[in-house]
């Protein structure tokens, strides 16, 4: 259909874990252009993963020059953001950075965090947060405790802590705002920051942005820049924007977002209280139960890396798991949901001198499979159901033989949805409700998210996964404390 300058369009802005990537998408859903470009992760010591909050920044104007610059652009109705969780970085009261941004792989904060955590008592995490939400490595309190300790300078300085969508918001407008979805582990139900765990870290309080609403408007662009006074909505964090992009917002629904991590997610109105699980607040009528790992498509780079191939090609090369494979835990910088576990590493099992590189990648991607399984199985026992479909997209499912094998592992048909970009799309449809272009945002994911290709599980690889899952689950247990030795 030909497009006019005034046809409205929405913008949607994720900045991941490895790229910064965008959509122009018209009021029908049309994909009128995209962007997407990769920015550096440094690993200076062990333990310490950085990312430039500038390259987040710079990205994000130069997706927006590229929309700006389009003869289909249209009238931009708003832009949306979305981006990388626990990832935190230190700005002064300009706005500057003070220190490299720590990535939610970063684990320095790790004895901080257990320290705080063990101060807490599970009824007041449930109390505070609706939900025995640990204390972790990327959490904001744990990483504001390590910087009062260990560059108590940078920490005086210290304006505000904040995690990438919202130093990118801050850059294009100049307002600083976070939303409380957002804010794992510091909101509770009521979507206020829990002011009694916060005052556990002097300070830690008048450091934080202001809480709003995902779909209000947290300003305008600002003048000078592409698209100056288009509104910028305040959005929210990559699971539950991706959730939308992947068409997942009935009670009931399942999704699987795949990319530099795996991310389980089950939208419920239940909650049962459930160690590990990320619960987030009701908002909107959803109540999403998530559960991140720590890696996903990661460990698919490290193998091709490790094996000397391209990664589509060991992906494809890649071979189907049989009852005498070798297992892989995939915990390479150790592990999120749902164990938490910061001392766990990545551990081969039953390698023969028959093993190659295809069985050595089939291991790691059962691997990754199995512990997005575990997340899972944690996210049915919070939400109190198990449901029949998994709605999967992000760029970790490219693979056809890797769906393949997750449908296996899972028992469950795996429908992938179109595109790669399932953040940006999501960001897109919160920028469509918060600007009134769409009535609500059922009825813009409903819009935008298709279907791609269908994977239906075997019955016999189904029951051979569930016995390899059970080893799996022990390999972890028995070799938990070799790994934390070695840590």
């Amino acid at each position: 259909m030909p497009t006019t300058a005034t046809d409205p369009t929405l913008i949607g802005i994720d900045i991941g874990t490895t790229a910064v990537k965008a959509v122009l998408l018209g009021r029908d859903g049309q994909r009128r252009a995209a962007f997407s470009r990769p920015y550096p992760t440094r690993r200076p010591a062990e333990g310490r993963v950085e990312q430039d909050a500038g390259d987040w920044a710079r990205l994000a104007r130069e997706a927006l020059a590229l929309f700006a610059a389009h003869p289909d652009r249209g009238e931009v109705a708003g832009i949306g953001l979305t981006a990388q969780v626990g990832t935190h970085v230190f700005v002064g009261a300009d706005l500057a950075p003070l220190a490299p941004a720590m990535v939610w792989q970063d684990t320095r904060a790790a004895a901080a965090g257990a320290a705080l955590d063990a101060r807490i008592a599970p009824a007041d995490k449930l109390a505070w947060l609706g939900a025995p939400i640990p204390v972790d490595a990327s959490h904001p309190l744990a990483r504001m405790a390590w910087m009062a300790t260990a560059a108590p300078g940078t920490w005086a300085r210290t304006a505000v802590v904040m995690q990438p969508k919202d130093y990118v918001a801050a850059s294009l407008t100049g307002q600083v705002a976070a939303d409380p979805l957002s804010a794992i582990g510091m909101a509770g139900t009521d979507l206020r920051y829990a002011g009694a765990l916060i005052a556990l870290v002097p300070g830690a309080a008048e450091r934080l942005p202001p809480l709003v609403d995902p779909l209000a408007e947290v300003g305008r662009i600002a003048p000078g820049l592409p698209l100056a006074g288009t509104p910028v909505f305040t959005g929210t964090m990559d699971a539950w924007v991706s959730m939308l992009g992947l068409g997942v917002a009935a009670e009931g629904s399942a999704m699987y977002l795949s990319g530099t991590s795996e991310v389980m997610g089950i939208v419920s109105a239940t909650r049962l209280p459930e160690p590990g699980v990320v619960t987030f607040p009701g908002w909107a009528g959803i109540t999403l139960h998530a559960g991140p790992t720590q890696a996903g498509g990661a460990a698919l780079v490290w193998v091709a890396r490790l094996t000397g191939q391209d990664v589509g090609a060991a992906a494809s090369g890649a071979a189907m798991p049989e009852a005498t494979s070798p297992l892989f835990l995939p915990h390479l910088q150790g592990e999120r949901a749902p164990l938490w576990d910061a001392s766990a590493r990545g551990t081969f099992a039953g390698l023969t001198l028959g093993d190659g590189a295809p069985e050595v990648t089939g291991a790691v991607l059962e691997g990754v499979a199995f512990a997005a399984r575990l997340s899972f199985e944690a996210l049915t026992r919070s939400a109190g159901l198990r449901p029949g479909l998994l709605r999967a997209g992000g760029g970790g499912m490219a693979s056809d033989r890797w769906c393949k094998i997750r449908a296996d592992a899972f028992g469950l048909p795996l429908q992938r949805m179109t595109g790669t970009d399932p953040g940006a799309v999501g960001a897109a449809v919160m920028a469509g409700a918060g600007s009134g272009l769409m009535a609500d945002l059922v009825q813009a994911a409903a819009l935008l998210a298709t279907p791609e290709q269908l994977f239906t599980p075997d019955a016999g690889a189904s029951a051979r996964a569930d016995r390899r899952f059970a080893l799996w689950q022990e390999l972890y247990a028995q070799i938990r404390p070799i790994n934390a030795a070695l840590a």
